[in-house]
C-alpha cells in the first residue's frame, strides 16, 4: 500500500523516479492511458452503484467502499507506475559506463551496460502484453507491442515477473518515441532505425 501510494503522489506531483541530473528519461505508456482511464471509470460507476445497493447495511457498506476505492487506486497505479518508471538512457561519466535502463512500471527494471548493446533498432511487433523471458528473449510489451529490439554481445540476468532470473541476449520494448531513444545511444550500437515487423 505505501508504495501504491508513493507512486500515486509521483505520478500527481509530475515527478520521476531513480533519474539522474545527467540522465535522460523515455516514455513508454503513452498509449495505455485511455485504456486504464476507461476502466478505473468502469470501477467507480461500481464502486457508486455498490455503495447504494449496500446502503442498508452499515458494515457491508463499509468494507464494500474500502476495497472498491483500493481496486480504483490499484487500477490507477498500474498506468502511474509506467509513467513515473520510464526508460533512462546514462551516459559514460569516469570511472562508470554509460546504462540503458529498461523498466516496465514498478515490476521490472533491467540495467544494461551501454557496451554490452551491440545492436539496437527500431522494430514494430505486436503479442501478449506484459512482461515475459523466453529462448533468451525478454519482452516488455506494453499495450501488446514493442517498438525496440536490443541485441546483447553477452547475457545479462534479468528478474523475472513471477521470479526467479533468466539470462537474455535480446530485449523487446516499447517507447513512445523510439528514435530518440535511439539517437542517445551511442552511434555505433544503432542498427536500423525501420526495420519491418518481426
Amino acid at each position: 500500500m505505501i508504495r501504491l501510494m508513493r507512486t500515486l503522489a509521483l505520478w500527481v506531483t509530475r515527478r520521476r523516479d531513480g533519474i539522474g541530473a545527467r540522465d535522460t528519461a523515455f516514455g513508454y505508456a503513452r498509449g495505455n492511458g485511455s485504456t486504464v482511464y476507461a476502466l478505473a471509470s468502469v470501477c467507480v460507476v461500481e464502486t457508486v452503484g455498490m455503495a447504494v445497493l449496500l446502503w442498508s447495511w452499515p458494515v457491508v457498506h463499509t468494507v464494500v467502499l474500502v476495497l472498491d476505492v483500493y481496486t480504483v487506486l490499484w487500477v490507477l497505479e498500474l498506468h502511474a507506475a509506467c509513467v513515473v518508471h520510464p526508460h533512462v538512457v546514462s551516459p559514460d561519466t569516469p570511472g562508470s559506463p554509460g546504462v540503458l535502463r529498461l523498466r516496465h512500471g514498478r515490476r521490472h527494471d533491467l540495467r544494461i551496460p551501454v557496451e554490452l548493446i551491440a545492436s539496437a533498432r527500431r522494430a514494430s511487433r505486436f503479442g501478449p502484453d506484459g512482461a515475459e523471458a523466453r529462448d533468451g528473449v525478454l519482452t516488455l510489451a506494453v499495450g501488446s507491442r514493442t517498438s525496440l529490439v536490443i541485441e546483447l554481445s553477452e547475457p545479462v540476468t534479468a528478474a523475472l515477473p513471477r521470479g526467479g532470473s533468466a539470462a537474455v541476449h535480446t530485449v523487446r520494448c516499447h517507447a513512445d518515441e523510439p528514435d530518440r531513444l535511439l539517437a542517445a545511444l551511442p552511434p555505433s550500437v544503432r542498427a536500423g532505425r525501420c526495420s519491418p515487423a518481426e
